[in-house]
């Protein structure tokens, strides 16, 4: 099992890091071809208009989507911008593979960035997972065949949706790259794994 991580801008890395540490085999992406080898797709943070610009300059709008149609890709803050079908406050192109509608710095500037306890169901399991949101988007609504696995309250007015997923793509607006829980990454790496044998 390989997974793929976009490489253009952003946390990729961190992304490495984390999937290195649980021995999964990873590759940056910075081209088409490059995606032929891999089982599963993370398109880390970043900002989400250049990601598109960056994206379209190197043809790989197209081959994004057609890989979703057999691979799972997992999404992280501006990645979950550029997977959504709909962005609220601003007309952008997306990759719109999940049914989601999506707000662009829904919790100010990077100067409003914060850390909060997040209450995960995962695998019909809870867990408590420390979400660091930085100029992080917010899921505003979702479609009926997608599946709200997280959420986090008390910012604003009832609950907020942090992650969430349909049968191939899983999204969230917070960064797991950015602790020590490997938690969110399982979670994605398992999707893989699951998909991989079918």
């Amino acid at each position: 099992m390989q997974i793929g991580i976009l490489a253009l801008q952003g946390d990729f890395e961190l992304h490495q890091t984390t999937l290195n540490r649980l021995e999964v085999k990873s590759t940056l992406i910075r081209k088409p071809s490059q995606l032929v080898d891999c089982d599963g797709l993370i398109i880390p943070g970043g900002e989400s208009t250049t990601l598109v610009k960056l994206l379209r300059n190197i043809e790989l709008i197209a081959p994004i989507r057609h890989f979703a149609t057999h691979r799972p890709i997992f999404g992280t803050c501006a990645g979950s911008i550029l997977l959504a079908t709909e962005i609220a406050n601003h007309s952008m192109e997306t990759l719109g593979l999940i049914e989601a509608t999506i707000e662009r710095n829904a919790y100010g500037r990077q100067i409003d960035s914060f850390i909060y306890t997040l209450q995960l169901n995962l695998n019909d399991k809870k867990y408590e997972f420390e979400g660091v949101f930085i100029r992080a988007p917010e899921i505003k609504s979702v479609g009926q065949d997608v599946k709200v696995l997280g959420v986090v309250s008390g910012q604003s007015e009832g609950e907020n949706i942090v992650l969430a997923e349909n049968d191939q793509i899983l999204i969230a607006t917070f960064h797991p790259e950015l602790t020590q829980d490997d938690l969110v990454h399982r979670y994605f790496i398992d999707k893989v794994r699951t998909k991989s044998k079918n």
